[in-house]
């Protein structure tokens, strides 16, 4: 195609609503012609995407033929790719700060704290999906004395001066828990509960199990097996009598030395119909009359600590105090070893005297009146995790700069840029070495490879895939009890973890990104294997099975996916469709005009009449424009109701899952609707690229940025769609790797 047949095309099909008279959606193409696609790039990047994805032309206005659309595209991409690799704009992130989830994994990985430390800041605002968006990351006097606060109890635990004053805190069995929850137990425990608890010195501790039931009398004396860190510390035969039929409750406590840091306590009835330790027990004939109740735990406590012994050699205080002054040496140096290795692990760079001399002078402070070494190290460090240099990603232009130009990020903030893109966290010592030395971009392939590998990527589960796949959402969604009476919080937690272990597969195994959408596995276990209607699933620990069921497979089908996308009350083939185009193929619809009336909304609307009212709704031409593409994406996964389950029927009514495409195909149920979507398989990679890259660098993304996202899709293409192409390819790209001067 010529820049003269492409004005033609465009004068010819489009300029008849985009010009300055009618301006509808708000664009004219008047003034805007092929020949200066390098003066207008904006303009073209918006008639590539309503062209490419097949918004324009609108439905029942002459189209041309697939061969001259195609040919349309392919220009409009190579004009604007030729451009934007003539004149490359990175843009300019804001300063970042910060958000919970990178403050938390931030003194994880300083003070060996595996505690949620964010949970004591205030929440964070979301941005373009997602809650890293230095935009939108402000700072209010709320933040600066809940860091302080965090800053003086994280010190104190890190090393080792938290008051020892002895308390109790208890640890309820979450409602409707199983040990499918709670794999870190022995298969043979039933009613269990672990915890993870940071114990603060050296010291006695108490663990107290309270437990109720109302056994039969003719059952041997439950087990209780209580563990710490794995290992059993003491069984006990809980007898309880039960002459008067009717519920007790009972504490079973023991007391233990406990060293300092952060221990697993738990505790469960050993299962007598079950393998155990030591040996076996046969399984026992008839089962206990309706009238009794088996024991179970009700909740758990942890009191302490007693007798003191001292803060204890935490991996805490091990990262902390690398030097120790002797008996009458100064204490200065080794102080601001301390300070500055430290330091410089927080603020992601080397340190200077700048740096520590302020950290050092509050050391003194602390040492004053009688304060011990440890002290001063505390008062130290406190004052570096409030400082601007922790709390911010912070990035500089070169001196000399001139407004508007473009250059590459320094190692160092390279450096920052892909250990909180995959880790959401602070460079490691390797990567933060390698950058020091300049080395880094020659071994950025090895360190992305290694990263992904490593346990610390499990943030781009909980929040890149999170927050894309809306699974945070789960945890909040409350079905009709009524209307979905097998919705419970152990399948509520089964759909999550499928989702969350479908992405970690992904990742860890390097699959294709492809497997999104078409993959035949997926990870369930016993329960969740029931909801599904899966046979040959046993037990409470998750596992990969392989399916042979064209409705199961890809994150489309799964239950998380569906129960997000529906109402309490009944499915919604509105707010799937929608997911689908803002999630998949990266074509959000816009919003509907403020004069088009709302679809009339009924709880108890069955799946026919849903459809009757979605089809009047569509009579509505300003209506048309937008449900023609939604609707037909949603209604192929009506067979699933509200909470994920298939259905063939509902109400004695077949379930009709077809819709008609904007280009006259059908879509009959989920298998046709995940070859449609493979058929645009360009599309949903560029649309994971887009939120990826919006993820990895913090900002939402302009049109400057789209030849980047079509260069991550061909560079991603070339490595068979692998989920580790796909992330060299963002940290690859223009914006990851280069800032752009502000203007001033």
């Amino acid at each position: 195609m010529t820049p003269s047949s492409a004005d033609t095309l465009l004068k010819r099909n489009c300029s008849g609503c985009h010009n300055d008279r009618l301006k509808s959606g708000s664009f004219s193409l008047n003034g805007v012609e092929a020949g200066q696609v390098p003066n207008d790039p904006r303009s073209w990047e918006k008639i590539l995407r309503k062209v490419r994805t097949g918004e324009m032309p609108p439905v029942g206005l002459p189209r041309p033929d697939a061969a001259t659309m195609n040919g349309f595209v392919h220009w409009m991409e190579g004009q604007l790719d030729k451009n934007a690799l003539a004149k490359p704009n990175p843009g300019t992130p804001a300063i970042h700060r910060l958000n919970r989830a990178e403050y938390t994994n931030a003194i994880r990985d300083l003070f060996a704290l595996d505690l949620d430390h964010g949970s004591s800041l205030p929440a964070d605002d979301s941005g373009y999906g997602f809650d890293n968006i230095g935009d939108v990351l402000t700072v209010s006097p709320l933040h600066m004395e809940k860091y302080l606060a965090t800053a003086r109890r994280v010190t104190r635990l890190a090393i080792g001066t938290a008051k020892a004053s002895p308390a109790i805190e208890r640890y309820n069995v979450p409602r409707g828990q199983t040990n499918n929850d709670l794999e870190a137990l022995p298969p043979n425990v039933r009613s269990g509960i672990l915890v993870r608890r940071y114990f603060p010195v050296d010291a006695e501790y108490s663990i107290l199990v309270r437990v109720r039931g109302n056994p039969a009398p003719n059952v041997p004396a439950p087990q209780l097996d209580i563990r710490l860190d794995g290992k059993r510390i003491q069984l006990i035969e809980v007898n309880i009598d039960t002459a008067e039929e009717k519920q007790y409750t009972r504490n079973q406590e023991v007391r233990l030395k406990i060293t300092a840091g952060m221990h697993e306590v738990g505790a469960g009835f050993l299962n007598e119909y079950a393998r155990m330790e030591g040996g076996v027990v046969s399984a026992r004939r008839g089962f206990p009359a309706p009238q009794f109740t088996p024991v179970s735990i009700e909740y758990l406590q942890v009191g302490g600590p007693f007798q003191v012994t001292g803060p204890g050699e935490t991996e805490s205080r091990k990262r902390v105090f690398q030097c120790r002054p002797g008996e009458g040496e100064a204490e200065e140096p080794c102080a601001r070893k301390i300070l500055s290795t430290l330091a410089r692990r927080a603020y992601r760079r080397p340190v200077t005297a700048a740096d520590i001399d302020p950290l050092m002078r509050l050391f003194a402070s602390g040492r004053k009146d009688g304060g011990s070494f440890d002290a001063g190290i505390e008062l130290g460090l406190r004052a570096m995790l409030v400082s601007p240099n922790f709390l911010y990603r912070l990035e500089h232009s070169p001196k000399g700069s001139s407004p508007g130009s473009a250059h590459r990020v320094s190692d160092l903030e390279l450096a920052s840029r892909l250990s909180f893109f995959l880790w959401s966290s602070i460079p490691d010592e390797e990567l933060l070495k390698l950058a020091e030395q300049n080395k880094l971009r020659p071994a950025l392939a090895a360190q992305v490879k290694r990263m992904l590998a490593d346990g610390k990527s499990k943030a781009l589960v909980d929040n890149f895939a999170g927050q894309w796949l809306h699974l945070r959402n789960v945890r909040d969604w409350k079905p009709d009890p009524d209307k979905y009476k097998e919705f419970d919080e152990p399948l509520r937690i089964a759909l999550q973890k499928e989702s969350e272990m479908f992405f970690d597969y992904i990742v860890r195994e390097d699959r294709s990104v492809l497997d999104f959408l078409s993959a035949d596995y997926t990870f369930v276990n016993d329960r969740l294997a029931r909801h599904y209607g899966l046979s040959g699933v046993r037990g409470g620990y998750f596992r990969r099975v392989a399916l042979n069921d064209p409705n199961r497979g890809g994150i489309l089908t799964q239950g998380a996916i569906l129960t997000v996308t529906s109402y309490p009350t009944r499915t919604s083939p509105v707010l799937r469709g929608k997911w689908i185009l803002e999630n998949v193929l990266g074509a959000p619809p816009p919003p509907p005009p403020p004069d088009v009336p709302t679809l009339e909304d009924k709880a108890d609307f069955s799946a026919k009449g849903l459809r009757a009212a979605l089809e009047k709704h569509r009579a509505n031409a300003a209506c048309a424009s937008c449900h023609s593409r939604l609707d037909p994406l949603g209604f192929s996964l009506e067979n699933y109701d509200a909470v994920g389950k298939f259905r063939a029927q509902e109400g004695g009514a077949e379930i009709d899952a077809s819709g008609a495409m904007p280009n006259g195909s059908i879509v009959r149920g989920p298998g046709d609707l995940k070859k449609i979507l493979l058929e645009r398989q360009d599309d949903f990679v560029e649309c994971i690229a887009e939120k990826m890259l919006t993820y990895a660098i913090g900002r939402g993304l302009q049109h400057f940025d789209l030849p980047a996202v079509r260069q991550i899709r061909r560079e991603t293409a070339k490595n068979e769609y692998r989920f580790s192409a796909l992330a060299l390819a963002i940290v690859n790209s223009v914006p990851f790797q280069m800032r752009r001067t502000p203007d001033k």
